[in-house]
């Protein structure tokens, strides 16, 4: 098969997708947990995943998009403030000490479009977070999150994985207002 005659694939997953203000809030959270020498993760990609498909053809990318369009659920509150590590994928992050019904209730459902859509869902626990740093050993002992971020969840976002020469960059290609 010729490369022209590939199929397309593109790596996907659904997100909340901040806007301008809490972008600010979380970058801004992540230089006070990590400090200035840590080379944070761009506050052009920080998001909280909800459902990661991986590789997927344009397919199953218009199954995923038309099974988001048909869910009704409510808006909610997020309220950013904890801070954390996990030793192994060496991942700094901040996310909420408590996860709202409401984010369960999205990420279930999203869940289950997956199965609609082919996909096998995650079946681990979900835990909400932003991811600060990558390779990263430990946090710092004083590390805190001095300042909570409060995030008003209005809508979710389907979003593309795209690797270029200089990294890894998110772009959202569609958008879902929560209004169930």
């Amino acid at each position: 098969m010729s490369s022209n005659e590939a199929e397309h694939r593109q790596r996907l997953f659904f997100a909340l997708w901040p806007g301008e203000p809490v972008r600010e809030a979380l970058d801004a959270a992540g230089k006070s947990v990590l400090g200035k020498r840590i080379k944070r993760v761009p506050a052009s990609n920080l998001h909280i995943t909800l459902a990661f498909a991986g590789s997927v053809s344009d397919e199953v990318a218009a199954c995923l998009a038309e099974g988001a369009a048909g869910l009704r659920l409510p808006p909610f509150q997020l309220e950013i403030d904890h801070c954390d590590h996990w030793p192994r994928p060496r991942i700094a992050w901040i996310g909420p000490t408590h996860t709202p019904p409401e984010l369960l209730g999205l990420v279930g459902a999203l869940r289950t479009v997956f199965e609609s859509c082919g996909l096998q869902a995650e079946t681990r626990a979900y835990q909400p977070h932003v991811t600060l740093a990558r390779k990263i050993s430990k946090l710092r002992k004083d590390a805190r999150l001095h300042t909570p971020v409060s995030w008003s969840i209005r809508s979710f976002s389907l979003v593309e994985s795209v690797t270029d020469p200089l990294g890894v960059r998110y772009q959202p290609r569609v958008h879902w207002r929560l209004e169930g």
